[in-house]
């Protein structure tokens, strides 16, 4: 223990990482755990006697893939599950499950039972952390066959999730394993998916090419299964039910684009549920009244992601002497740069703030996503100066709040979430608020060690002004429950006592 964090006490942090150390292996999934991976809470399924399905990639050698699996699980466990290819039209897909991935991953924990796309960034971090290098480097493999086989980096390998991919941290995942092995192979094959990424995201209609940013965007129509099979509250009501009553209490002429005559959602509200849903941020009230409107926003975390990833690409090329194309990665980022400053910094705030299409103004809705060009290096001194003046907004016993509204949504006040009180710290420490930075990430680590403490788990969210994991009674929207487990709690616990010079390795 250092003198930095006298109200950390030693034997307890030993015990919460000790715990962490040992999660990852609970967490892991290889192809002999193919059938535990595949059963899924979050859809339908029949009888306990009829096999999970998983499917295959048409570009995968369907006899290769069984041969493996037949060789890794029980005859019984094989049995039980139903090899498959993917249709051409992925979309007619309506017996749900899971999509295959040939080596092993983390997954968060809980409900969420596959490899899920931004989590898996954080959880890379928390792997370096403890020194699993050879998982860290299979992650980051198993996010480039999505790219090569499925199209992009998935929310998570379910078929529902085909429809859309997750906020693009790659970049600097690759970047992170890159430093801790020093695999230059590795890094140079990595480099031409990850630009095919890239431009998964900079091109229409995930781009709005007039105003030079991007927005979020899922290819799906109607309701997301997942959503309408497991999002339901203690009478039973889904997601979607909570969600049509609360449209009914607003004025009509407000309620008019998301709810249609008949009572149901309007077309352009289930396009935008999915694509909040591929922000990672479901549900809250940034994007509109329930996100219903996140079609019609470029938001700040994205297109800071994305200069990030430009800045990332013209790196990797530099260290690769793959230098032919460097200066246009540059410039990709010097012109991101300046679409940000114009259409989502707030000047007179003092914040980054998302901004509406159809109103051609920023929102104006307080987010913690304000530290994310912090965390990039995107933001000026000035710019970075006038955030920090605004942390009161966010701050709170436990960390960071994902804002100051509280709406009965879990991505809005009062609940924190790893990776946002994370990102802030990192941001903050970058531009030198290095008091403000470890206050924060004492006060996050404290709350998790003492609900560890209570409850013997670690969860994905908090109550950070009550000090407590137990949120459901504040929850009106979404999935009720506060998972745990929990991949990117584990890993932003072992990021902020790295930040603050607390050594409690116990790998």
């Amino acid at each position: 223990m250092t003198p930095h964090s006298p109200i950390l006490n030693d034997e307890a942090l030993r015990h919460l990482c000790g715990h962490i150390h040992l999660t990852w292996n609970t967490l892991t999934r290889d192809l002999c755990d193919a059938l535990s991976a595949a059963r899924d809470s979050k859809v339908e399924h029949g009888s306990a006697a009829d096999a999970w399905p998983l499917y295959l990639s048409p570009r995968e050698d369907m006899e290769a893939v069984r041969s493996k699996l037949a060789a890794n699980l029980s005859p019984a466990a094989f049995a039980h599950l139903s090899l498959r290819v993917l249709p051409p039209d992925w979309r007619a897909v309506t017996d749900h499950g899971l999509l295959y991935l040939p080596g092993k991953y983390v997954v968060p924990g809980g409900r969420f039972n596959e490899m899920h796309g931004w989590d898996s960034h954080f959880i890379v971090l928390g792997l370096l952390r403890s020194g699993r290098l050879d998982l860290a480097r299979s992650m980051v493999d198993q996010q480039l066959y999505q790219i090569e086989h499925y199209g992009t980096i998935l929310n998570a390998n379910r078929t529902y999730f085909l429809t859309r991919s997750h906020p693009p941290f790659l970049g600097r995942t690759i970047l992170e394993v890159y430093r801790a092995t020093g695999d230059m192979e590795w890094l140079r094959a990595s480099l031409p998916l990850l630009e095919k990424y890239y431009f998964y995201w900079s091109v229409p209609p995930h781009q709005i090419p007039s105003l030079g940013l991007s927005r979020y965007c899922d290819f799906g129509e109607g309701p997301a299964p997942e959503v309408e099979s497991s999002e339901k509250d203690a009478n039973g009501r889904t997601h979607y039910e909570r969600v049509a009553d609360f449209l009914r209490t607003l004025p009509p002429e407000d309620a008019a684009p998301f709810l249609a005559s008949d009572g149901t959602l309007t077309d352009h509200a289930w396009r935008s549920d999915r694509s909040m849903r591929e922000s990672g941020f479901d549900p809250g009230f940034r994007f509109g009244p329930l996100d219903l409107d996140t079609l019609n926003y470029l938001p700040v975390c994205l297109n800071t992601l994305l200069w990030r990833m430009e800045i990332d690409i013209a790196a990797i090329r530099k260290i690769t002497g793959a230098t032919n194309t460097r200066d246009v990665w540059l410039e990709r980022a010097f012109q991101r740069r300046q679409h940000i400053d114009q259409l989502l910094w707030d000047e007179t705030g003092g914040v980054y703030s998302d901004y509406h299409l159809g109103s051609g103004r920023r929102s104006g809705f307080l987010f913690a996503t304000t530290f994310w060009p912090l965390w990039a290096g995107l933001a000026s001194r000035s710019q970075a100066a006038a955030v920090a003046a605004n942390l009161h907004h966010f701050e709170t016993p436990g960390g960071i709040q994902t804002g100051p509204v509280e709406t009965g949504c879990q991505w809005d006040g009062p609940f924190g979430w790893a990776p946002l009180t994370l990102m802030a710290v990192q941001g903050l420490h970058r531009y030198g608020y290095r008091e403000e930075s470890r206050r924060i990430a004492v006060n996050f680590v404290r709350m998790v060690e003492f609900e560890f403490r209570r409850t013997g788990h670690i969860f994905e969210k908090y109550d950070t002004v009550r000090l407590t994991s137990e949120v459901s009674d504040l929850l009106k929207f979404g999935y009720p429950t506060n998972e745990t487990g929990f991949g990117w709690t584990n890993a932003a616990v072992l990021e902020l006592l790295h930040l603050l010079d607390v050594d409690v390795f116990c790998g």
